[in-house]
């Protein structure tokens, strides 16, 4: 959307809330949002493209407007400002919705050069706000992701590989086994037999 990033909106913050409960006209109006742009969608008018972008738009605002008005959390020291920032840009690496992709920030360091600073400083900021190392947080944030993507997506255990930003599918099957005591593909397949 132009002049507008998704990831800057209030949906998309990490410490944001993802659900909202609708009251009857709040369900009224998204119902008939959703049922206009698939009409849309499903029509011949040359510009639809630029209509759905904005009537996407809109239903973005209007669920932002749902967000209760607060008073934003200004972080109150270099700590907490830094742990900010490396949360937020962690964050907006995912969803993976593609194979083919930008590489990810997988190591500390990657996050550090990032963000313009050095690696012993952001582990120390992120350590003393959390609790947690950075890596500690990469490293469940790519297994969350993993996750999803082998429960959710046909996508080979290679192809989710390669879409983390692993060299090798051998290194992620390594660190996934590492993190979650079972191979991807025993994940995979347990999950099957769940659903």
């Amino acid at each position: 959307m132009r002049g507008v990033s998704l990831k800057d909106t209030v949906l998309y913050k990490v410490e944001g809330n993802p659900v909202y409960f609708l009251d009857p006209e709040q369900v009224r109006y998204f119902t008939d949002a959703f049922t206009r742009m698939r009409r849309d969608l499903e029509s011949d008018y040359a510009h639809k493209d630029d209509l759905l972008r904005n009537q996407l738009s809109i239903i973005i605002h209007e669920a932002a407007r749902l967000q209760p008005a607060s008073a934003q959390h200004a972080p109150a020291n270099a700590a907490e400002r830094i742990t900010s920032l490396f949360l937020n840009l962690l964050e907006v690496q995912f969803p993976v919705t593609a194979q083919l992709r930008e590489p990810v920030l997988k190591s500390a360091s990657d996050y550090a050069d990032h963000m313009a600073i050095h690696v012993n400083h952001l582990n120390a900021m992120v350590k003393e706000v959390t609790g947690k190392s950075t890596t500690a947080h990469i490293n469940e944030r790519l297994v969350t992701e993993a996750k999803l993507l082998l429960a959710h997506t046909d996508w080979s255990v290679g192809e989710v590989a390669y879409s983390l930003g692993f060299e090798y599918p051998t290194y992620f099957n390594n660190s996934f086994k590492k993190h979650t005591g079972t191979t991807p593909l025993t994940f995979r397949r347990a999950h099957v037999a769940v659903a």
